[in-house]
Parts: structure tokens; sequence; C-alpha cells
């Protein structure tokens, strides 16, 4: 089976790699931040991913620090920030 070069088997990436992979898939664009702001599902995907990063990276504070904004965005316990291009 050929793979074409954008294509990449998951046998070639490390857990890390795809993790970040992930991460980056999951990343709110500064083009798409108004439109996903509230979304609270966006916003805890967003964080969970980067939490499992610091994890596969064996830093556990910022892991925890990153699942934990992430529940804050499930249980509702935090809301967006105010647009930063409205503050200049």
């Amino acid at each position: 089976m050929m793979q074409n070069s954008s294509t990449i088997s998951s046998e070639t990436l490390t857990t890390t790699a795809l993790a970040q992979s992930l991460a980056e898939k999951l990343a709110i664009a500064p083009k798409d931040w108004h439109r996903l702001k509230a979304n609270r599902k966006a916003q805890a995907g967003q964080e969970l991913a980067a939490a499992l990063v610091f994890l596969l990276k064996d830093q556990p504070e910022e892991a925890l620090s990153h699942i934990q904004q992430a529940a804050g965005w499930l249980d509702r316990s935090i809301s967006a920030p105010p647009c930063p291009d409205h503050g200049r």
C-alpha cells in the first residue's frame, strides 16, 4: 500500500508526536477565537490535548494545570476572557 507524502503512518510516529499532532489539530487558531471562545467542548479538548503532551514529556504539573482548565470549561466554572484585540 502506497502512502502519499501528506499521509503519515502512526507506526512511524512516537506517542509524543501523535499527541502533539492532536494538540495542534485541536488548538483554536487566532482566526477562530471569536467563533469558538465560548465553545466548551473545543476549549476543553484543546486543554486536554495539551495536558497529554505535557504528561508524555514528564511534566505532570503542567499537565495538571491543563486538566484543571479543561475541567473548568466542562463544569462551567470558567469562561472565555475578553478578546485580546478589543483592548487596543
